[in-house]
């Protein structure tokens, strides 16, 4: 476990995280708890153990909502729930998405409508469900993620690089829209995460071996290396920075 900076403005925040039980989600929902915080979090698959889980280490129970993003409605419904239970969501961190492998030639409509409303669609909603709330309060963070992938031109997922950069056009956009209401809004963009089901589906000993190669820092990234970032940007110490994307990949790319 990383020793995490405290950041007192997040105690007692209502914050919403998408698929926030397992992977990075799960490392996240725990970081907000550490805080104080007041999380929710949607996930498709059951994440009663993960709650227990927290409910035994910290004294308090997250929210668990079960939840398809990809259901708008049931979406839009979780945000309320949460807000119900919370008050409004203050804090939105928009991390769940599937990088599913895929070629060009693969890809037909319903594949295509099926990535792009996990990777994409989902996130536009559920900032467009939590901007009210936020509004009504004086303010909000939302931090959606995205990937370095498509900055190093990775072939292998086209559906899912191409939503990764248009959440960083979509980002852009909603901080200059929302700016005026103190909301802001600003991009994760992690490196390859050695989560369970990465090392599971994709983790080869040459591609982690060739990833390492290109990374300044000469460690894996675990699901806690990204908390940090995260908390950093939920917080008001970040309170005039808004429509950026912050890399956290141990320096594989470059930026600005």
């Amino acid at each position: 476990m990383h020793d995490t900076a405290q950041f007192p403005d997040l105690k007692g925040a209502s914050v919403f995280i998408t698929g926030g039980g397992s992977g990075i989600g799960a490392s996240l929902t725990e970081g907000f708890i550490e805080q104080g915080a007041r999380v929710a979090f949607v996930q498709r698959s059951d994440a009663t153990a993960f709650c227990d889980e927290m409910e035994g280490k910290h004294g308090v129970r997250p929210l668990f909502i079960p939840c398809d993003i990809t259901d708008v409605d049931a979406l839009k419904a979780a945000i309320d729930q949460a807000a119900e239970a919370h008050g409004p969501v203050t804090c939105l961190v928009n991390n769940a998405a599937n990088d599913k492998r895929h070629t060009t030639a693969e890809v037909d409509s319903e594949f295509w409508d099926w990535m792009i409303a996990i990777n994409f669609k989902a996130y536009f909603f559920a900032c467009q469900a939590v901007i009210p709330g936020m509004q009504a309060v004086g303010g909000g963070s939302i931090i959606n993620f995205s990937s370095i992938s498509y900055m190093m031109g990775n072939a292998g997922y086209p559906l899912y690089t191409g939503s990764n950069s248009g959440i960083n056009g979509m980002t852009r956009s909603l901080a200059r829209e929302f700016g005026p209401d103190k909301i802001r809004v600003n991009v994760i963009a992690p490196g390859w995460v050695l989560t369970q089901k990465q090392l599971d589906k994709w983790a080869t000993p040459e591609g982690l071996a060739a990833h390492m190669d290109r990374q300044c820092l000469k460690e894996h990234l675990e699901p806690r290396d990204i908390v940090g970032a995260t908390l950093f940007l939920a917080s008001d110490i970040s309170r005039m920075m808004t429509g950026q994307s912050m890399v956290v990949d141990g320096g594989v790319v470059v930026t600005g």
